[in-house]
């Protein structure tokens, strides 16, 4: 199984977690010349951009410790052309979630981070 198909199997993992947990998935894999988003969902009155991470063991660090100020700024700016090009206002309630698979531990970080452009 390559990259991309591990991936995909492991952002389905994610979803139906998402959605088991009250989650309605809009969207998968939104790519764009900025940046790519995993999953774009609707949790609450949020529209929630969602990053999946996977390992399969910690050897090289925790999955969440792969996002950092650049991913953070490339999921913001791809969040924002996301919401531009489906007609989403801007003053929408938005956060950001992530989705750590660390073997078969699922854990949902709610309101990762915070939008960071330069």
């Amino acid at each position: 199984m390559n990259k991309r198909e591990l991936g995909t199997v492991y952002e389905q993992k994610a979803a139906n977690f998402l959605i088991s947990n009250g989650y309605t998935i809009i969207d998968r894999n939104f790519c764009c010349k900025l940046g790519e988003l995993d999953l774009i969902a609707r949790s609450e009155d949020y529209l929630c951009f969602i990053e999946v991470k996977f390992r399969s063991n910690n050897y090289r660090g925790f999955p969440g410790e792969a996002i950092n100020y650049k991913k953070i700024s490339k999921i913001s700016k791809t969040a924002e052309y996301y919401m531009l090009i489906n007609n989403i206002p801007m003053d929408t309630p938005c956060r950001f979630d992530v989705v750590v698979i660390l073997n078969k531990e699922i854990t949902l970080i709610k309101n990762a981070f915070d939008a960071y452009s330069r």
